[in-house]
């Protein structure tokens, strides 16, 4: 097949995020088919941006996979800047169908950009080729905006926003959903049940195939808490206001007493403050934050893993965090502090799944654990592992999303 993959922020190993498209488009080049990820050449989420040298598009070639960059003009923050951004894709992909198209008549085109605009160049170079159209779900656009920061159903950019998912639903030939229970949303808007299917976020095997370096990071002092006695619980990832960590700290204090040693590593706006709030308590630390290549390694060093998010309505479609499915492959338990449409961790049995926001919670779930036999303990994590490998492995999630896409080619 030859697939036009669209895809704003697009990322990569060597760029930084967003990281499923090239996972994907890998592997399907792997197996033969001619993939093109057309992406904006400035993403917020990347670390690391192409540069175009004042070029309207540039192509290269990386890893089996055909890149098409289109010119887009940096911002800062959701306001006009990502606007202009935004538009600038949009008018890339109409400007530019030959060329994006060069390879030969594409077969499917995919719509995956967070906001769901790119479905209208997407029909039209459909409708030239005689293509399937598949619209990938990151997020629910409108409703994240309108339920997350609060704006009206009848602000323009909402309802230019709601006609476009309209579209979508009503026009892609199958719809491909990162979110478990979204299924009756699409439905509302237009989608025929059968078209609805859920492909979730997954890991890369072989980043947890490589060894473990002879002294792992933070390796002296963890080594020694364990023999002081700790049970060690760790957080990491972004200290946001979305990640809830006040009741992680929180839990600390109502553990008092106890050799279970809570620890958060991580950036974010929130980590200061947490800091603070957690400086008078002998069994809650803070450590710096670690690159992303060496998380395997102190995962593995841990006794058990902390996930936890703000109670949030949005939450009813699922959650997919990339993050719960780096501590599942670890293969250690987890207190899992999110309410949602779906729990994994209940699921696969590898862990506790509590309330969010809730220390008392959390304490109760942590003294659990450090009860548990050891034996038990690695039971219940191997169960983690064992789940992801079978669920939430891109080897298995791409070829998921090539039955989905051969399923419905137009012959």
């Amino acid at each position: 097949m030859n697939i036009i993959y669209l895809e704003h922020y697009a990322g990569s190993p060597a760029l930084g995020m967003e990281f499923r498209p090239y996972f994907m488009a890998k592997r399907w080049a792997e197996a033969g088919h001619t993939v093109t990820i057309v992406a904006s050449s400035y993403s917020h989420l990347r670390t690391q941006n192409p540069d175009l040298k004042g070029q309207p598009y540039k192509i290269e070639l990386a890893d089996g996979i055909r890149w098409f960059w289109i010119s887009g003009p940096q911002y800062q923050g959701n306001g006009f800047g990502r606007i202009q951004n935004i538009l600038s894709f949009l008018r890339g992909i109409n400007q530019y169908q030959k060329e994006i198209c060069s390879t030969g008549k594409p077969d499917v085109v995919i719509a995956s950009s967070t906001y769901p605009l790119d479905i209208y160049p997407a029909k039209k170079i459909a409708k030239r080729y005689g293509a399937e159209i598949i619209y990938e779900v990151h997020d629910l656009w409108p409703l994240s905006p309108m339920e997350l920061g609060h704006m009206s159903a009848h602000h323009p950019f909402i309802m230019v926003m709601q006609h476009a998912e309209n579209v979508c639903c009503q026009s892609a030939d199958a719809i491909v959903s990162l979110l478990p229970c979204s299924k009756a949303h699409f439905v509302e808007h237009g989608m025929k049940p059968e078209k609805f299917y859920c492909i979730p976020n997954g890991i890369v095997k072989a980043d947890w195939e490589k060894p473990l370096p002879e002294h792992p990071v933070y390796e002296e002092k963890l080594r020694r808490w364990h023999e002081e006695g700790w049970f060690l619980i760790a957080y990491t990832g972004a200290h946001g206001v979305a990640n809830a960590l006040d009741s992680f700290v929180e839990a600390g204090e109502k553990l008092k007493g106890e050799k279970i040693k809570l620890l958060l590593i991580g950036p974010g706006p929130e980590r200061e403050r947490l800091k603070a709030k957690a400086a008078p308590l002998e069994n809650v630390e803070m450590l710096e934050p670690i690159g992303r290549a060496q998380i395997p390694e102190l995962l593995h060093q841990m006794d058990a893993l902390y996930i936890g998010l703000q109670r949030q309505p949005l939450f009813r479609f699922g959650v997919s965090p990339n993050k719960l499915m780096d501590y599942m492959m670890a293969g250690k338990p987890v207190i899992f502090a999110i309410e949602a449409g779906n729990d994994m961790v209940a699921d696969a049995q590898c862990g506790i799944s509590i309330p969010p926001e809730d220390s008392t919670a959390i304490a109760q779930a942590a003294q659990k654990l450090a009860d548990m036999p050891k034996e038990e303990l690695e039971v219940m994590g191997k169960r983690g592992h064992t789940y992801i490998l079978e669920h939430h492995e891109y080897d298995v999630l791409a070829k998921q999303f090539l039955d989905v896409m051969q399923n419905h080619l137009k012959f």
